[in-house]
């Protein structure tokens, strides 16, 4: 035996076949378990035909019909049998010369093929049966449409006096330019032929520059690439299916959890506020990292460092103790000399976020923003 096979079928009838090669440790397996094998590999794979359904299985090796009563099972043998409970299934005997099918998908063939050499030849017998012969879609309407467009016209009278060589009229009357049909400034039919190279059936929503090159090599209009640009920016589909174009994110590090409250907070600003009734025009924004609660500190812009450094020790020291870490963006009130001074003194850490990504503060930064 060379592989496991099997054939699904209902009322007599075959429905698919299945078979693939024995792997190197199967080839050791003893038949009962090859033939338990081609079992489960039937169950897997044609699992959303059977699951939930009554089924039988026939098989030639009779002693698989007593598998559900044996008592003296394997490891392996025990892990496919509750794979099996499963399925709503009974395995029924069937005669190894009458199981044909299933033994040409897993046995090898006892006949070697005999290879034929052929020749075709193709001859010319001077004769032309039929010609086919496409059209562009809307070839007919674009010539009509030339006809009410003046330029168009203009450039036609040029052609037929030779003064124009970039234009041509091809042999259905219509006005060509470089062997590309001219499209007059009609924007009902320009929407029709956008409409039908981009959200036809036998399109796939292309973007904006492989919808040009595909429609420069057939058509010509004065704007062509402006308006391929608009039509495909309005396509609300192209909007709600974006291609992913981001950069894959390196080595994830996982964020270090504190084993105590306000042992690490974070930091930030929020400015640009109007002033309150006691002239405060910011918030000072401190949030302790394990129990995610925020403290909100009223300030003004114009507040020294020494200020800042009271109501630090005033508002958090005093109320929560001395942090471990500090983590905040790169403002200069946080990058000072003094503010590090003072955390050197006190024993605290500073890390700060790197320039331009603000995510790495980001739960200061998320609740700054709500």
């Amino acid at each position: 035996m060379n592989g496991l096979g099997c054939v699904l079928m209902q009322e007599g009838k075959v429905i698919t076949y299945a078979s693939r090669q024995l792997k190197p440790h199967e080839k050791n397996y003893l038949t009962y378990d090859l033939e338990l094998a081609a079992i489960i590999f039937a169950l897997k794979i044609w699992r959303h035909h059977l699951y939930g359904d009554k089924c039988h299985i026939f098989t030639d090796h009779k002693i698989l019909k007593y598998l559900m009563t044996q008592k003296d099972l394997n490891l392996r043998q025990r892990r496919w049998l509750e794979l099996i409970k499963d399925y709503e299934l009974v395995i029924d005997y069937h005669l190894g010369k009458a199981n044909v099918v299933a033994d040409a998908l897993s046995r090898k063939s006892l006949f070697v093929l005999r290879a034929l050499n052929t020749s075709l030849a193709l001859s010319d017998d001077g004769f032309i049966l039929a010609k086919l012969r496409a059209k562009l879609m809307f070839l007919e309407e674009t010539c009509e449409a030339q006809k009410n467009d003046s330029e168009l016209l203009a450039k036609r009278d040029q052609c037929e006096s030779d003064i124009e060589l970039d234009f041509q009229i091809n042999s259905d009357g219509c006005l060509m330019f470089r062997d590309r049909v001219c499209v007059p400034k009609n924007d009902e039919l320009i929407r029709k032929i956008l409409q039908e190279v981009h959200s036809s059936s036998l399109s796939i929503h292309p973007g904006s520059t492989k919808m040009y090159n595909d429609l420069k090599k057939m058509y010509w209009w004065v704007g062509m690439k402006r308006d391929i640009s608009e039509f495909v920016s309005r396509c609300l589909i192209c909007q709600q299916v974006k291609a992913e174009h981001q950069v894959p994110s390196g080595l994830l590090q996982p964020v270090v959890v504190p084993e105590w409250k306000w042992d690490r907070v974070t930091m930030d600003f929020v400015t640009g506020l109007p002033f309150t009734l006691r002239k405060k025009d910011a918030v000072w924004v401190v949030i302790d990292k394990l129990t995610k609660s925020a403290y909100f500190i009223p300030i003004r812009m114009d507040y020294s460092l020494e200020k800042l450094a009271e109501l630090y020790i005033s508002e958090i020291v005093r109320l929560y103790g001395v942090p471990l870490s500090i983590i905040s963006d790169r403002d200069p009130r946080f990058t000072s000399r003094f503010w590090k001074k003072l955390q050197k003194a006190l024993g605290t850490k500073l890390s700060f976020s790197t320039a331009f990504h603000p995510q790495t503060d980001g739960q200061s930064e998320s609740c700054s923003g709500t």
